[in-house]
């Protein structure tokens, strides 16, 4: 399915996304070691078991990565120019092994750039809920958009 374009966004609409995605034990550990993360309390479930958790937290990198990715087939899938940041990250519970993830979408605002007339800016508040319905992540993201392409051209 193609992402949408600029035009097809509407400040205030809530999409859910139909894709969930069960964290393993595996993605937390893969992902510690390809960024080079130590930390004890994603690797090391002796470590962790003594902690308040109990258990392994799943690392809030991966989590944040999560979120967006389960959005791309709704939003952005091949209409993104660029992302151009991230704000106001939070982790308000723990994501741990065995947790299946789910994401809606907020629509917060969108502006035409400009500086560059073939694309507008969109402005996105996702979030992240484990199986219970707990939220466990939430940003703001900003992304430059394509517009939609005239009738008989082309994207670039």
């Amino acid at each position: 399915m193609a992402g949408l374009y600029y035009e097809d966004f509407v400040p205030g609409r809530v999409m859910s996304h139909a894709i969930t995605r069960t964290v393993t034990e595996y993605d937390n550990m893969m992902f510690s070691c390809l960024t080079m993360n130590p930390q004890p309390l994603h690797i090391d479930r002796h470590f962790a078991a003594k902690t308040e958790f109990g258990q392994p937290l799943v690392n809030s990198l991966f989590t944040l990565g999560l979120m967006i990715g389960i959005t791309v087939a709704d939003t952005t899938l091949g209409t993104t120019i660029a992302n151009l940041g991230m704000s106001d990250v939070r982790f308000p519970k723990p994501v741990f092994q065995g947790d299946t993830v789910r994401v809606e979408t907020t629509v917060m605002s969108k502006r035409e750039s400009r500086s560059r007339p073939e694309a507008g800016l969109v402005e996105f508040e996702h979030r992240a809920f484990n199986q219970d319905g707990a939220e466990v992540a939430v940003c703001r993201r900003q992304a430059l958009m394509r517009r939609r392409p005239e009738a008989g051209s082309l994207p670039a």
